[in-house]
């Protein structure tokens, strides 16, 4: 099966800076998702019936035995882009700053070498433009609960990342992204003068007892070897120099590797909050939003990658990765069938700086690499 990666790539990286001028913020990517539907018609590769903005489309293997899916995100951020590229956002305060224009660029660039050389593909390909990455609730929660990969075998994504070094492809064994669920907590005490804290159960005092406390939880409950974040990322309290209020608000963040720091996380942080408050005479509740999940690869998908990196692309080019303990939603599809995420490293002169930043760019230079990992895929996959 031959791969004009030249003429892919050139497609892609046309596709890219298109949708990179019109970025759509999650769950409105109503123009984005047209762009792709338009462009798998004329490929002639069916549509199944998905709500928008997601589009998700099937394609016949010659054996149909198997079925793979493969998934980009299309969503932007709330970023006001900042530098002088030729194209830059044309929609103030909003951005691709992440990297999902080139994943969907990618992906459709795939789908073009899928429509092809179908007649020579054993494995059904499921190709999955997910929206709503970026926000809770999920995008991929959302089409997992309509039924997206009933059937489905194996799931497969890849990251355009800042933080690995262009010319490097690589993944974990196992835990490789962080949960993500952030926390609420309402401390109850009694204000008054600030010249008087004798008379008032002072929440902002309280407060800073949890805060330390909760690094206990990293530090003396969890095994050394899980990694754990707690970070209180927003204080509420007070409206002036000289008055104890009556609250006292924490706002933050949890990250974790696995399902069980999780839960041991969330746990010891409301035996904390409770038994802290109650101490001082306080009252105090603690609200969890449930985010996403860790993100974990399948070993066995996983180092069938591997092989292929190692193969394809040479032994040097693959890389181990340490887990980063930023979220990502693919981890929903992962929680449900195996699979893998790959992260194709650009970090370099061109993307020098990180996700999410307003001057952060896609290192154009690694897409046909990227392609060219999908297809490989598509092409070993048994």
């Amino acid at each position: 099966m031959e791969i004009d990666l030249q003429y892919l790539a050139k497609q892609a990286i046309e596709d890219r800076r298109y949708l990179h001028q019109y970025p759509e913020l999650s769950g409105q990517e109503f123009e984005t998702s047209q762009f792709i539907r338009k462009r798998l018609e004329h490929l002639q590769i069916e549509i199944l019936a998905y709500d928008s903005p997601n589009v998700v489309a099937m394609v016949q293997g010659t054996k149909g035995t198997k079925t793979i899916a493969l998934r980009a995100d299309i969503d932007a951020l709330p970023i006001v882009e900042e530098g002088d590229k030729p194209y830059i956002s044309q929609k103030p305060g909003v951005a691709h700053m992440c990297g999902h224009d080139g994943h969907t660029a990618i992906l459709l660039a795939v789908a073009e070498w899928i429509a092809k050389n179908k007649k020579e593909i054993e494995p059904n390909i499921m190709l999955i433009f997910q929206s709503a990455e970026e926000i809770t609730p999920s995008g991929a929660d959302y089409l997992i609960q309509n039924g997206v990969l009933e059937g489905v075998d194996a799931i497969f994504g890849i990251h355009l990342w800042q933080g690995l070094k262009k010319g490097k492809i690589g993944l974990t064994h196992g835990p490789m992204m962080a949960s993500v669920d952030d926390f609420e907590i309402e401390i109850q005490g009694h204000g008054g003068h600030g010249s008087m804290p004798h008379e008032t159960i002072d929440p902002i005092y309280i407060a800073s007892h949890l805060m330390q406390a909760f690094q206990s939880i990293i530090s003396r409950t969890i095994n050394p070897l899980d990694a754990g974040v707690i970070t209180v990322g927003n204080i509420q309290a007070g409206t002036t120099y000289n008055i104890i209020p009556d609250t006292a608000k924490l706002i933050g963040t949890i990250r974790a590797l696995t399902p069980e720091t999780v839960a041991t996380i969330q746990t010891k942080m409301v035996s904390l909050t409770e038994g802290i408050c109650r101490s001082f005479g306080a009252e105090g509740k603690i609200d969890f939003i449930i985010g996403t999940p860790p993100l974990i690869n399948d070993p066995r998908q996983s180092r069938f990658v591997e092989s292929i990196v190692c193969e394809e692309f040479g032994k040097d080019v693959f890389e181990l990765v340490d887990p980063v303990m930023g979220g990502e939603d693919f981890s929903y599809y992962l929680k449900h069938k195996p699979g893998a995420f790959i992260f194709v490293g650009m970090g370099g002169e061109k993307s020098q700086y990180p996700h999410h930043h307003p001057r952060f760019d896609l290192d154009e230079d690694v897409f046909p690499d990227a392609i060219k990992l999908f297809i490989d895929i598509i092409r070993k996959y048994k």
